[in-house]
């Protein structure tokens, strides 16, 4: 009746958002397009001809300033003949905006181009991480500056092909100062402090910057004792440098180094106030911050949302709250700090209704605003609403928020839109090919999940253990014995990672489905001890329990339950284990240890959506309208048909039969 309650409660507020978001993204106007805009739907008419191109660049970057990009770009489309001058402000208002793909249209329409304008947008290209894009901006231009150059250096870096970066820094004609900290910078991000020290000191002029790049690089790569002596030796500081120390140490947790720094400061800036309150926030030091916050001789937004993020990942969400009511300004960082601080702590329902009052006003959702939102989905409806959202605010292109899209997608099922997703991305990171793979794998399309893996590989991204856990996984599902296990051997062999107890289990559980006990029990034997976990032995329980190897079952379910005395998994399987057998004083022996130790059984629970209506089913649930109809059509149309595609059955207490799936399932076409 708990549930029944809660789940009515959230269904009226979920019914009440859903009609919220249809009415907001119905209103909304479409995101900026790169074709023309209509000048009826433009609230600002202004009068051609303007005295000059000059006047006419001006106003152009005047009103994106201070109107506006789209207002600007409304203007722009109502010039007779945009010269080179106001095409390039154009351009370098929507790459300020962080909107490349419009700026990218924009380019590509340019009768031709000039040395600025394609210099900013091999920066813009560099900086989205699209560097084979910049090269070709780069090699099509007939004249370029230093500005061209090392915007392009700095986008290879920023990837970490460091190797092509210094092939191009040893090409350019002419170095600045900017081009040579851009490389040092390079090689320290890439962990090559050796080449970063030794460039630095060929450079010809090492100003404050450079030597705040090298403190910064050694502080990157965990060397803070030697930022420290690099620190003590500079010539010459400024606010940034002693910020840039300061933050280093808190981010090494030695916050009582920061904090003797920052007494040390002769000149503190809002930024050394809120890196120090932020920094002691994120160690622990939430108290502390919040007097040193009180201290601020000015109280920035950033100072703030800092502490309202200290308190939401303190588990302190009232008071996040009572800060974020009592601030005179907020921003778009604001919001999102308090709607994710809701959504990490698990208050969904508040998280939703500050969303919605956040539509109310005019502030405007960024990508990480719906990101948080996503979190809190419970049906394919309102992921799709978000979409919806995300559509019309020209969101898609945004990889964080796409990433987290495929996730929800796959979560509800829809594969179809997962994949779309996915294939509409341009900047792909690591996260992206991983939750594909993932998404393929949970469904038990082993098949593609490989094609995707493979994709990956091809386009030179090296997978990580997440990678490797979906992948393991995939095979799992899909019977692949042999390839999984060649998948991860070269975990170690080829890209040197350590598997952990998460890729045995992958193992444990891929070797067991095929009916391999004693080589999954041979893995186990050979793993790290310190990598023996209950997951690992569960997965080795539940193989001996469908290839009925009783005996070995048995010992593994006691193992697991001394190992992993908190988890019901393990008590469960091995007490049905027992009761199957007909051994009813050990099922019994172990529901009273299961009860002594208070370990409780988390009910399953699936969803689905009806006639955009969403229902949620607990095991063994009894309290759905239709629930005679509902078993009446489990028991006589979708178990036989599970049964014919090869699934297997296993005796479960429940008023239906339990299922597993089959050990192979092909993958479709």
């Amino acid at each position: 009746m708990k549930h029944c309650n809660s789940f009515v409660r959230r269904s009226l507020l979920r019914s009440k958002f859903h009609l919220f978001l249809l009415r907001s993204v119905s209103s909304l106007p479409p995101s900026p397009s790169p074709s023309p805009s209509n000048p009826s739907s433009t609230p600002t008419t202004i009068s051609f001809p303007f005295p000059s191109d000059r006047s006419r660049n001006q106003l152009v970057s005047s009103i994106g300033l201070t109107r506006g990009v789209d207002e600007a770009r409304s203007l722009f489309d109502r010039m007779p003949r945009p010269d080179l001058a106001t095409y390039s402000s154009m351009i370098n208002l929507y790459l300020k905006d962080d909107r490349l793909p419009q700026a990218e249209a924009l380019f590509r329409r340019m009768p031709q181009w000039n040395v600025v304008v394609a210099s900013a947008m091999i920066d813009g290209y560099a900086k989205a991480g699209r560097v084979d894009e910049a090269q070709r901006v780069f090699d099509a231009m007939t004249e370029r500056n230093v500005v061209s150059w090392t915007s392009l250096l700095s986008g290879y870096c920023l990837i970490g092909r460091i190797d092509e970066a210094r092939q191009l820094f040893d090409r350019m004609p002419v170095r600045n100062v900017v081009s040579w900290t851009t490389m040092v910078l390079g090689y320290a991000r890439s962990g090559l402090m050796m080449d970063a020290r030794k460039l630095f000191e060929q450079m010809p002029e090492r100003n404050v910057v450079a030597w705040t790049a090298m403190v910064k690089g050694h502080i990157e790569n965990g060397r803070i004792d030697d930022a420290r002596a690099l620190f003590d030796r500079m010539p010459d500081r400024n606010v940034y440098s002693w910020n840039v120390m300061i933050s280093g140490y808190l981010d090494c947790e030695q916050v009582g180094e920061a904090i003797r720094l920052f007494q040390l400061m002769p000149h503190k800036n809002a930024v050394s106030w809120t890196t120090m309150v932020s920094g002691m926030a994120r160690n622990g030091w939430t108290e502390k911050a919040r007097e040193l916050f009180e201290q601020m001789p000015m109280k920035d937004t950033v100072a703030w949302n800092a502490m309202i993020t200290a308190y939401s990942d303190e588990g302190f969400v009232s008071k996040a709250r009572a800060l974020f009511d009592l601030m005179p300004k907020r921003n778009i960082v604001t919001w999102n700090a308090m709607i994710n601080g809701y959504a990490k702590n698990g208050c969904q329902d508040e998280a939703l209704r500050l969303f919605i009052s956040m539509l109310l006003l005019p502030v405007k959702p960024n990508e990480s605003t719906l990101t948080s939102i996503l979190s809190n989905c419970d049906s394919n409806i309102e992921v799709r609403e978000i979409h919806g959202l995300a559509d019309k605010l020209g969101f898609n292109s945004n990889t964080s928020f796409t990433n987290a899209l495929m996730k929800m997608y796959s979560r509800s099922g829809d594969l179809n839109s997962a994949w779309q997703a996915f294939d509409g991305l341009q900047a792909k990171d690591i996260i992206s090919w991983t939750s594909m793979i993932d998404a393929f794998s949970n469904h038990g399309c082993g098949g593609h999940a490989l094609q995707v893996f493979s994709q990956m590989l091809r386009h030179g991204i090296r997978p990580d253990c997440k990678t490797f856990l979906a992948v393991l996984s995939a095979c799992s599902h899909s019977g692949l014995v042999e390839k999984g296990k060649k998948i991860f051997n070269s975990m170690s062999i080829i890209y040197g990672l350590e598997p952990t107890a998460e890729h045995y289990s992958c193992l444990v559980d891929l070797l067991g489905r095929a009916g391999r006990i004693e080589e999954a029990k041979a893995t186990i034997a050979k793993m790290p001890a310190s990598e023996k976990d209950g997951a690992v032995l569960g997965a080795l329980l539940c193989a001996c329990r469908l290839h009925d190897q009783i005996a070995v079952a048995c010992n593994v379910g006691e193992e697991l339950i001394e190992l992993d005395p908190s988890g019901s998994g393990g008590y469960v399987l091995l007490a049905n284990m027992y009761a199957s057998m007909g051994m009813w004083n050990d099922s019994a022996r172990v529901r009273k240890m299961m009860k002594e130790r208070r370990v409780k059984k988390v009910p399953g629970v699936s969803q689905i959506e009806v006639n955009m209506r969403n229902h949620v089913f607990f095991a063994g649930d009894q309290a759905h309208p239709r629930v005679k109809e509902i078993y009446v059509m489990l028991e006589e149309v979708l178990l036989p048909q599970m049964k014919d595609m090869g699934y297997l059955q296993v005796t479960c207490h429940s008023p239906i039969s339990c299922f597993v799936e089959p050990l192979v399932i092909s993958d479709p076409t």
